[in-house]
């Protein structure tokens, strides 16, 4: 496993000083998580969120296709959430003229710039999380 690496060392006062490989992620002073990381974590922690973002980094989805990859989803969840992400500039919504009337969905530049970070955080998941489809013993 990979590990991140902290330089320790004591400030002039004497105390715990730590240069984090995470800029502006902890406050150690006061042992605190920056506003930034908890707001991010707060919207995309929310349930679906990040999973929608997810499926949505495969190209743009219209709402039957989203409700098929994001298992067990209700509608009124998944529109609920799908106006969410669009109020805070996550994912754009587009609608074409019919008949039918379609309309899909796709990440905004906004979204687009979270894939690395997704991509991340994925990768650390599948290393650090044991696999719900095999034993762990």
């Amino acid at each position: 496993m990979n590990h991140v690496e902290m330089n320790q060392s004591t400030g002039p006062q004497g105390e715990f000083v730590s240069s984090s490989p995470f800029p502006g992620s902890c406050d150690e002073a006061s042992k605190s998580c920056d506003g930034a990381l908890a707001q991010a974590f707060k919207f995309l922690g929310k349930r679906w969120n990040g999973v929608i973002l997810g499926t949505l980094t495969n190209g743009s989805s219209g709402f039957a296709e989203l409700k098929r990859n994001v298992t067990g989803i209700s509608d009124s969840v998944l529109a609920e959430r799908l106006s969410e992400l669009h109020v805070a500039g996550l994912i754009s919504r587009r609608v074409e003229p019919g008949p039918p009337v379609s309309v899909s969905y796709e990440l905004s530049e906004t979204g687009r710039a979270l894939i690395p970070a997704m991509d991340a955080l994925s990768a650390w998941a599948a290393e650090n999380f044991p696999r719900l489809d095999k034993p762990t013993h």
